[in-house]
């Protein structure tokens, strides 16, 4: 079953791709996960994240690690690159664009699980880091969601640099 993954994306490869100010889902691409048959983990580290506060109109800077379990679908790397670029003029809480990129990521990938953790630069003396996690329903990696979220930061790191 072999086939060309140019039937798949788009973005990829493409010089003349627009850079959406504003943040746009629509953005997102997946292609088929060839090995479905088996589980394993697909980790991205995002480290020049940025989004505007929706009160002061700062931007706020952040590393995004997004790790995620996949089904029968799998997103490109350069409509996640865009994608995260869009939130770049987008006015919103930390919680918020975490929840909603789990959001559209379970939308378009209907991954076994995901889990995404902004860790944000400090404003005002304090950093936000949320995290959030998805495991598909139904299925074992709902309850595996479940304690992961319980257990995802009994070893916090030591921060003497952010």
């Amino acid at each position: 079953m072999s086939h060309n993954r140019e039937n798949e994306v788009n973005l990829l490869g493409n010089i003349n791709v627009e850079y959406k100010m504003d943040y746009d889902p629509t953005i997102l691409e997946a292609f088929e996960n060839r090995h479905s048959y088996r589980d394993y983990f697909v980790k991205f580290n995002c480290p020049e994240f940025t989004s505007l506060c929706p009160i002061t109109g700062q931007p706020d800077f952040a590393t995004i690690y997004i790790s995620y379990i996949p089904n029968e679908k799998m997103v490109e790397s350069k409509s996640l690159k865009l994608y995260l670029f869009s939130f770049r003029n987008h006015g919103d809480f930390h919680e918020d664009c975490m929840n909603k990129m789990v959001n559209d990521l379970v939308e378009l990938m209907d991954p076994r699980y995901i889990e995404i953790w902004g860790k944000f630069t400090p404003r005002g003396g304090i950093s936000i880091d949320p995290y959030v996690n998805y495991g598909k329903k139904e299925t074992k990696w709902e309850a595996f969601a479940e304690q992961r979220l319980l257990q995802h930061d009994l070893y916090p790191e030591t921060i003497n640099h952010r």
